[in-house]
């Protein structure tokens, strides 16, 4: 590994990033297939254990924190035992939670996978439920939340908005926060599953290559109508790069003046889990653009973590650790 990747992954450190977005408990029922119930045709589990775990940009949050970089979280929660279980987590994590503002009137999404298996067959999932409230945030909540964002801005090194198209990040707010992130230097990135097209001005944007085919309204067939549309984005919301992931196609990153930049899948090795990945891959971004790291040395340290996370089960995070050592065999 080559040092100045080395000295960038020294920098990541105890860079503070916040993360304003959709926080969501991504909880996991797992059960033993007893029988078949006397009552429907549906599988009998009896029940073995129950857990939770960051998801949406509260895994952004996790990663952040677990790549070593101090995480702070903006956004809101419900005053249930879904949140009760983030905050616990989060905070063991020494992730600074005074950000998130609780709303007593709607829950914290919430998607519970139910796991079923048995003695001689593998777990699987076998349906998932979704609790949330997409309703907008009252006025309180969110002059509340504005306060809070707007009072971490200053000592900031860098921002991520993690939309997953909840209630949490209104045009307006959007607007004012990456302005506000731009009069204090503060490099932001944002991850958007459904409405990209509507941050302006912020610095980096992170898409997967569905993502970007519908925000396009196109097809995207091959390397170049990618690469077009890629560029199309970044000239529309004055971003300085787009960067596009491709699962086992790797990565392409667009910059200004039309310059493209793709970075391959180094390690090939079995991919169990893609869940969770594209927020590895945005902490690992900006935690680096934070440290001084160009683009695409960026991208290719982000490319690395991606490929940790897809190798472990759930909704996972990768550690400052563990992306050293990737990095010392993947990267020269």
């Amino acid at each position: 590994m080559g040092g100045r990747i080395s000295k960038i992954l020294e920098g990541m450190r105890d860079r503070r990033v916040a993360i304003l977005g959709d926080m969501i408990a991504d909880v996991y029922l797992t059960g033993k297939i007893a029988r078949i119930s006397r009552e429907a045709p549906v599988l009998v589990l009896e029940h073995q254990g129950e857990h939770v775990v960051p998801g949406g940009a509260a895994n952004v949050v996790h990663n952040v924190a677990t790549l070593g970089g101090k995480a702070v979280a903006l956004g809101v929660v419900g005053d249930d035992a879904a949140a009760e279980g983030l905050l616990d987590i989060l905070s063991g994590k020494g992730v600074d939670i005074s950000g998130l503002v609780t709303d007593a009137s709607r829950p914290t999404t919430a998607k519970t996978r139910i796991i079923a298996g048995g003695r001689a067959t593998v777990s699987q999932q076998i349906v998932r439920v979704d609790k949330e409230d997409r309703s907008p945030l009252t006025a309180d909540i969110m002059s509340e939340l504005r306060e809070r964002i707007f009072a971490e801005i200053e000592g900031l090194d860098g921002m991520v908005l993690s939309d997953y198209g909840g209630a949490v990040i209104p045009s307006a707010l959007a607007n004012e926060v990456i302005e506000a992130c731009k009069k204090q230097g503060v490099s932001t990135i944002v991850d958007s599953r459904y409405s990209i097209r509507r941050f302006v001005g912020v610095d980096y944007v992170k898409q997967n290559d569905a993502e970007l085919a519908d925000a396009m309204g196109e097809e995207l067939t091959d390397e170049d109508s990618l690469r077009a549309a890629g560029e199309r984005l970044r000239a529309e919301l004055s971003a300085k790069g787009v960067l596009v992931t491709r699962g086992e196609k790797g990565m392409t990153l667009c910059l200004e003046n039309g310059r493209a930049v793709d970075i391959p899948v180094v390690d090939k090795s079995e991919v169990f889990d893609v869940s969770g990945a594209g927020d590895t891959c945005v902490a690992a971004f900006i935690l680096a653009i934070a440290a001084g790291a160009s683009p695409e040395d960026a991208a290719r340290l982000s490319n690395v973590a991606s490929g940790v996370a897809v190798r472990k089960m759930g909704t996972a995070t990768v550690s400052a650790e563990e992306l050293r050592a990737a990095a010392e065999k993947q990267l020269k």
